[in-house]
């Protein structure tokens, strides 16, 4: 196979739908498997208040949502043979904030259930790494701009 940066970035792409395909199916679903898995679950703060498992749930959904736009956004733009654009930096500025934003509520459900705690540290891992790739994107596009001036 002939694998080039166009194949990459439509394979991204495509995960990127994919993803979005399934967490709008969890999104449907989670309104009846929240309850059903809280109703059965171990830990007996699920099953004492539900509402609170799906405002966590539902919650996470939102910023992933945001965060699955962002991506799609940014790999139209590469698409298109837009790399070092201050629209990209926008777009990677959100997927760090939804990483973040997904480590606080984490963080904050810890105190629901323990667990929470390790994709806290995931999410604010990968928001880290995110953030740091859009520092590079600005200081490129800052490097560019004062090329660009010099031709």
């Amino acid at each position: 196979m002939n694998w080039n940066e166009n194949k990459s970035i439509q394979l991204s792409r495509v995960c990127v739908v994919a993803f979005m395909v399934l967490l709008a199916a969890a999104d449907v679903g989670g309104i009846w498997i929240g309850p059903w898995y809280a109703a059965r679950s171990h830990v007996s703060r699920f099953r004492e208040n539900k509402e609170l498992f799906l405002a966590i749930i539902y919650g996470l959904s939102a910023l992933g949502w945001v965060l699955l736009v962002s991506l799609h956004r940014l790999l139209r733009n590469m698409k298109r043979g837009i790399v070092f654009d201050r629209a990209n930096v926008k777009e990677l500025r959100h997927t760090s904030w939804c990483c973040f934003g997904a480590c606080a509520v984490c963080l904050a459900s810890t105190a629901y259930y323990l667990p929470f705690a390790a994709i806290a540290i995931a999410a604010g891992f990968v928001g880290l790494i995110v953030r740091i790739i859009k520092n590079t994107f600005e200081q490129a596009i800052a490097m560019k701009d004062e090329l660009d001036f010099t031709v």
